[in-house]
């Protein structure tokens, strides 16, 4: 593509952090075929985005303040202001990834001559395209990052390989994570846990985490994190005896964490594939109601380790919450930990 007529391509995706994560190789695809990128992004996801070299330009949109101010006319104003913005930019060429309620009135109205949409899109959203691909997850087995790039492909891009980029850490960002770590031995290697998400039927019973716990913490430093909300769950799984840095970091802190690790396990969770998205660590994942084929860290598959997810008539469900009367949230349960420490003590001492 000539790189002084460059078509602007405008992302539409504003959450959740693992989803925005999932959509990075789509925006390298588009720059690196010469597209300038700009990405309509939320609070959650902004900090993997901004100054991420697979956009030219970030576009905010503070969902989670407009949720916690509730309908204002302050808001409204807000929205519009940001609108106008996206107008100005001209964009030729619009991709509605959320494909929900929240992105349809940002693509039925930033002017793009080109929005384009998968037929698959949810509550009303694929009214707001102009142009229909179909369904881009429509094989039950397809990893999700390839999904995506069905995107690219509608548009003639097919990359040689899947490319992931995250933005640099500072040196402020670097110290404090050699301050938070510097209480452990350095001979032992780093295992990284993030017990929690944001779905209750998405935690690995809180009990078989203990039992992998005490089954590994001599051979290694186990550090724990997670949000504020989830040091009562953390303070039962490790008993007080490791880090606990719940709360006490931001994403490019948590990326420089897991970017040190040896191994991180954690649910199918923003955790999960934040840790993959460093290229770091090696990966275990324990999945409960959601597909693992779908889902799981993308790549090697004796690094990145996708555990459960199968032996129930129900799973995957894909559901928030349990649909059984009896034995409920049981995929919670599995896998069995045995299994879970005979792959994290290979990955360990591999």
């Amino acid at each position: 593509m000539d790189t002084e007529k460059k078509q602007k391509v405008l992302l539409i995706k504003l959450s959740s952090l693992g989803d925005v994560i999932f959509n990075i190789p789509l925006a390298n695809a588009l720059k690196d075929s010469g597209y300038e990128v700009t990405w309509l992004v939320s609070e959650k996801g902004i900090q993997v985005v901004e100054n991420n070299p697979c956009v030219d330009k970030t576009i905010l949109v503070p969902m989670k303040k407009w949720k916690q101010r509730g309908f204002s006319f302050e808001s409204f104003k807000e929205y519009l202001a940001i609108l106008q913005q996206i107008r100005q930019e001209k964009f030729d060429i619009a991709i509605d990834s959320q494909m929900m309620f929240k992105s349809l009135y940002w693509m039925l109205f930033c002017g793009a001559k080109r929005r384009i949409i998968s037929k698959e899109a949810r509550e009303m959203a694929i009214l707001g395209g102009n142009e229909w691909i179909n369904d881009i997850s429509y094989a039950p087995d397809s990893p999700i990052i390839l999904n995506y790039l069905k995107y690219a492909e509608h548009l003639g891009i097919n990359p040689e390989k899947i490319r992931v980029s995250l933005p640099g850490r500072s040196e402020e960002q670097i110290t404090k994570i050699n301050e938070l770590l510097a209480p452990l031995n350095r001979e032992k290697p780093l295992v990284v846990i993030a017990p929690a998400t944001t779905w209750d039927n998405k935690h690995w019973n809180k009990d078989n985490w203990k039992t992998v716990v005490k089954n590994i913490e001599q051979d290694c430093n186990i550090v724990f994190t997670g949000g504020p909300v989830d040091n009562e769950l953390i303070e039962y799984i490790s008993e007080g005896k490791h880090l606990n840095l719940a709360g006490k970091t931001d994403i490019l802190e948590l990326m420089e964490l897991f970017s040190r690790a040896k191994v991180v396990m954690a649910p199918d969770s923003g955790s999960a594939h934040l840790a993959w998205a460093t290229g770091g660590p090696a990966i275990v994942t324990m999945f409960t109601c959601t597909p693992k084929a779908v889902l799981a860290p993308y790549g090697n598959p004796h690094k990145y380790i996708a555990l459960g997810g199968s032996g129930l008539p129900c799973q995957p469900c894909f559901k928030r919450k349990c649909k059984l009367r009896k034995n409920i949230n049981a995929c919670t349960n599995f896998p069995n930990p045995k299994n879970v420490v005979d792959v994290v003590k290979r990955l360990i001492f591999s």
